[in-house]
């Protein structure tokens, strides 16, 4: 290799993108040593997952959140885990969404789903709050709900009769962060396709539920 050849590949490894960032991927959870893995923290937990994936480093304190601006797939992004606790993420959200006039179709927003088994994802272009309060609170102040979303599963309550607020707070067993691991892998891919203008082959490489249906609906070698 000629020392020409050397500096262009230096070149090409440095090469960043710069300006405003295109995309959001906001992680929804409440801050705090507290609440560390904790199950109304998944969307911090794989949003953290992101970033390790893509050399991200959070740090930057702005729009009343704990940031990070980087690179994926050609595309700059911002990072966001709000500061302000669940109830009120909308604050944070739509703060950063104004700031860089970013779209809500282009903020993809990661959270907890009481509906879904521990580590099932499920990815939607858009919908309703759901009864998600952090969510509730993004559509109220945005005045939109066409931002796309991936909903991580914590589990169901014990039993009925369980406190919701005392469940979503419950810290994750290890066997269960052990799961949420391997969800992350599949949240990140999820996240890069996205990006891409391809959430319908998203929805059907990794919305779970759909895997599992099709799983008990599809004859077995056997029977064939």
């Amino acid at each position: 290799m000629s020392i020409f050849d050397l500096f262009k590949q230096i070149e090409s490894q440095n090469t960043t993108v710069t300006g405003p960032p295109e995309w959001m991927i906001v992680g929804l959870g409440n801050i705090g040593e507290k609440y560390r893995n904790t199950r109304h923290n998944a969307g911090f937990i794989m949003v953290d997952a992101f970033a390790e994936k893509i050399g991200a480093g959070f740090g930057k304190h702005q729009f009343q959140s704990n940031t990070a601006m980087a690179e994926c797939n050609g595309k700059r992004c911002l990072l966001l885990k709000p500061d302000t606790f669940m109830n009120l993420s909308g604050q944070a959200v739509t703060e950063a969404m104004q700031f860089y006039q970013i779209p809500p179709e282009r903020v993809i927003v990661i959270y907890d789903d009481i509906n879904l088994a521990v580590g099932d994802l499920r990815i939607r272009r858009k919908g309703s709050d759901g009864g998600h309060n952090g969510i509730k609170n993004i559509i109220y102040l945005s005045g939109a709900d066409t931002f796309p979303r991936i909903r991580v599963g914590i589990g169901q309550k014990p039993h009925k009769d369980y406190d919701l607020a005392a469940w979503v707070l419950s810290a994750f067993s290890p066997e269960e962060l052990d799961t949420l691991q391997e969800s992350a892998k599949a949240v990140c891919g999820a996240i890069e396709l996205m990006m891409n203008h391809q959430t319908d082959l998203a929805m059907n490489r990794y919305n779970t539920s759909k895997k599992k249906k099709e799983s008990v609906t599809q004859p077995s070698q056997e029977a064939k």
